[in-house]
């Protein structure tokens, strides 16, 4: 491995961030769907919605955060497959920088793109109404979670680039997981749920990583949601990047 593999990832790093500030429809699915979507369900869905104690931003919130991540990865595999396709990977490895630093710029672009996405959600709900009283370990609970599941999300990204033979299909792998969330705790509480719905709900990861989210967020007890939201962050991240790791080596042997 080069002995410059950060230097090199952090320049592979500025130039993919670069792709996304010159790409308007990356900002307006990743940064402005998210905000609209927080807009709509609060001031037009939300007087309609009885979410329990609290204001109903507060409780859709953490949903809204995940749904902006899952959109997010979908640009990573497409912006990986276009690379892919333009021989950039050639190019690169051709070159004397380190082996991993392509793959790694594409990785961390996903994890910085995504946390500037949800810091810009945070404050819109913010100005919304949104409030918490959480404590510094809170947020650095709430911060620790949505990073390890961008993670996870942009392995499973990586292999869905590496192996897809279509910019649509790239990108399309990530429909089922933003879809997820409409059938979670992320919008309404799972107990109105009809039964086969209901299970689903709160057996998929969604429920588990939400509910744990805006635990912390409203000060109130986690429970055993957040070991199951960690297994499934953390099972999920081990075993995307393991199946990443396999295809990258296998493509560029």
């Amino acid at each position: 491995m080069s002995t410059h593999v950060v230097s090199d990832t952090r320049t592979l790093l500025g130039r993919s961030l670069r792709h996304i500030l010159r790409s308007p429809d990356t900002i307006i699915t990743t940064a402005i769907t998210p905000i609209a979507m927080l807009l709509l369900f609060v001031y037009v869905f939300g007087a309609a919605i009885d979410s329990g104690d609290g204001t109903y931003v507060n409780y859709l919130l953490p949903g809204i955060l995940l749904i902006t991540v899952a959109s997010g990865i979908a640009y990573t595999s497409y912006r990986l497959f276009l690379d892919l396709q333009g021989g950039i990977f050639e190019r690169f490895l051709s070159m004397p920088i380190a082996r991993s630093a392509a793959l790694w710029g594409h990785v961390l672009t996903s994890l910085v793109a995504n946390a500037i996405s949800v810091v810009l959600v945070v404050l819109v709900a913010l100005l919304m109404g949104f409030r918490s009283g959480a404590g510094i370990l809170a947020w650095l609970g709430v911060a620790g979670i949505l990073v390890l599941f961008t993670l996870a999300l942009t392995w499973l990204a990586v292999i869905a680039g590496l192996a897809a033979k279509s910019p649509d299909g790239a990108g399309g792998f990530a429909y089922p997981i933003i879809f997820l969330p409409f059938v979670s705790s992320a919008f309404v509480p799972t107990e109105g749920m009809p039964g086969p719905v209901r299970w689903f709900a709160q057996n998929q990861p969604v429920t588990s990583i939400v509910d744990t989210l805006r635990g912390l967020l409203t000060e109130q007890a986690v429970g055993d949601d957040a070991w199951v939201a960690l297994a499934w962050c953390v099972g999920l991240l081990v075993l995307a990047h393991a199946l990443a790791m396999r295809a990258y080596r296998r493509r560029f042997a």
